[in-house]
C-alpha cells in the first residue's frame, strides 16, 4: 500500500512538472510575440511623430523647391 501511494504521488508530480513546463513554454512564446509587437508599435509611433513634426523625406523637400 505504501508503494502504491508513493507511485501515485510520483505520477502526479511528474504530470504537474510537464504541465508547468508546457505553460512556461507557451508563456515565453507569448512574451516574445508581445515584445515584437511592442517594438513594431514603437517604430510606427516614431514615424508618426516625425511626420507630425513636419520632417519630410529627402525627396519631398526637393519636390517643394521645384514647384516654386
Amino acid at each position: 500500500m505504501k508503494n502504491a501511494a508513493f507511485l501515485v504521488a510520483l505520477v502526479v508530480s511528474l504530470g504537474l512538472i510537464l504541465y508547468l513546463y508546457q505553460q512556461t513554454t507557451r508563456l515565453e512564446e507569448a512574451l516574445q510575440m508581445s515584445e515584437k509587437r511592442f517594438a513594431d508599435c514603437e517604430q510606427v509611433t516614431f514615424q508618426l511623430q516625425m511626420k507630425a513634426n513636419g520632417s519630410a523625406p529627402r525627396g519631398a523637400a526637393s519636390d517643394r523647391e521645384s514647384r516654386k
